[in-house]
């Protein structure tokens, strides 16, 4: 479904984030997951994408099996960087016909054991915007309203844009080229979202945000968002819980998920859009925020919110 019939038909989603598998053993673990995702009945997920394109086949086979198993509405990553036009417009043609449609359009980042970049066809993520702009106005899709485009948001800044208005101006610029929506890096501390929120609309950004977040499991997995996320804020009060708890494995997990249902509860009752949860490919830590919520389902949890 286009990303306005999916806003239309929820009010409010809840949608979660895949990385494609790279082994046989990593395929299977995750397709046995997915009937627990399903489960819970999310808006849609989104599938990642490997720095310049290094997972593209791997993210474009399991989007297909989404689609072909119509268990859950798949919304792939699409990088930019070190692309060409021509390897663009060849991945928006395969989506388009695999009735995909949404994309969530990112600059990326170059892999690590790459040579430094040279002129790039696609310098930034608004470029990738506006190509899929021009996709869909060529009715190369078959919605008529071609792709539902999704931009990333950063409530904490962009690592490369330290300057907080020129940043924001960026994010207007993305929107006023053409996406439909937004859905953030991951965030631990809810005032920094309310606060980026508060600054889109005085920029005269009117699209859905969406909330991104990963409920912490363990002292390393706080550990790799802080290097997902490079200048994510972990308030002392998180800091606190998660160390007096460091001999004790499964209390820290605990005490990770209840955090996030602090957040959950808070953006529910300041009217969020939308919660995106970075799953890491784990279903347990989801379906149990689901259930300290109160339901056994995205959409009975937010029915009961509305």
């Amino acid at each position: 479904m286009h990303i306005e019939d999916i806003i239309t038909r929820d009010g409010r989603t809840v949608s979660f984030e895949f990385f494609p598998p790279k082994s046989p053993e990593a395929v299977a673990s995750l397709e046995a997951r997915l009937e627990v995702f399903a489960v819970l009945e999310p808006s849609f997920v989104s599938v990642t994408y490997g720095a310049g394109g290094s997972t593209r086949m791997h993210t474009h086979d399991l989007v297909v099996r989404m689609r072909q198993r119509k268990l859950l509405d798949p919304v792939p990553h699409l990088t930019c960087i070190g692309h060409t036009e021509a390897e663009i417009d060849a991945i928006l043609h395969r989506y388009a016909s695999e009735g995909i449609s949404n994309l969530l359009a990112l600059r990326g980042d170059q892999p690590a054991d790459a040579p430094p970049l040279g002129e790039e066809e696609f310098p930034h993520a608004i470029d990738l915007v506006q190509r899929i702009v021009r996709f869909n106005e060529s009715g190369g899709h078959p919605d008529t309203r071609g792709f539902g485009i999704g931009v990333a948001g950063f409530p904490e800044g962009h690592p490369d844009t330290p300057n907080q208005l020129v940043h924001m101006e960026h994010l207007k610029a993305k929107i006023d080229a053409g996406a439909n929506w937004i859905t953030t890096q991951l965030f631990t501390d809810n005032s920094h979202f309310f606060d980026w929120r508060d600054r889109c609309d005085l920029i005269g950004i009117d699209v859905p945000v969406i909330a991104g977040l990963m409920p912490i499991t363990s002292l390393a997995t706080m550990r790799r968002m802080s290097d997902l996320a490079a200048g994510t804020t972990f308030p002392a009060r998180l800091q606190r819980r998660l160390a007096q708890y460091q001999d004790d494995p499964a209390s820290v997990e605990q005490a990770g998920i209840q955090w996030a249902v602090e957040q959950c509860n808070d953006l529910l009752d300041q009217g969020v859009a939308g919660i995106h949860f970075y799953t890491l490919n784990k279903s347990d830590a989801t379906r149990r925020i689901f259930e300290a919520l109160g339901a056994g389902s995205s959409s009975a949890a937010l029915r009961s919110r509305l």
